[in-house]
């Protein structure tokens, strides 16, 4: 075992067991439930979203050490954003998980999770909370401009 997957495990644990912006938010103006059916993990993401940037985001669930640490991040990576950087970030993400090479700017300890693309099972528990943020954003965007946000710029 290389010392990078072992500092990846390390950093993964301890999102997972000290969990960064766990609990609730109070005037949160998107909340998010998302399920993981094939494992049961389950998460409710809170956004608070002001002049198109995340001013603050909290999550709460349960679910094995890999989707909880990877909200854990997600959360840490998302504040103080734009929506139009979260998602280019959730974007890069989510090739890094199908193994792509991607531009790892802004990622900190995410990066931590890509030695998972080698085990597809664990990729939906990565991304379980990045999908949750990815809805929130574009129902709550929606609803502001009508725009349909499914034409991704590649």
């Amino acid at each position: 075992m290389s010392s990078l997957d072992d500092l990846y495990r390390r950093v993964i644990m301890d999102h997972y067991q000290q969990p960064r912006n766990m609990g609730n938010l109070e005037d949160a103006d998107a909340t998010i439930q998302l399920k993981n059916p094939t494992c049961g993990d389950q998460i409710t993401l809170q956004m608070k979203v002001e002049d198109g940037k995340i001013k603050d985001a909290k999550f709460k669930g349960e679910g094995c050490s890999i989707s909880m640490s990877s909200a854990s991040m997600m959360t840490e990576a998302i504040k103080g954003k734009t929506v139009d950087e979260a998602l280019d970030l959730a974007d890069r993400f989510s090739k890094m998980m199908l193994g792509d090479d991607v531009n790892k700017e802004d990622f900190e300890d995410i990066e931590a999770l890509q030695g998972l693309c080698k085990f597809p099972a664990r990729i939906k528990c990565a991304t379980l909370a990045w999908k949750a943020m990815e809805k929130g954003i574009k129902e709550k965007h929606c609803e502001h401009c009508g725009e349909d946000h499914h034409h991704h710029h590649d």
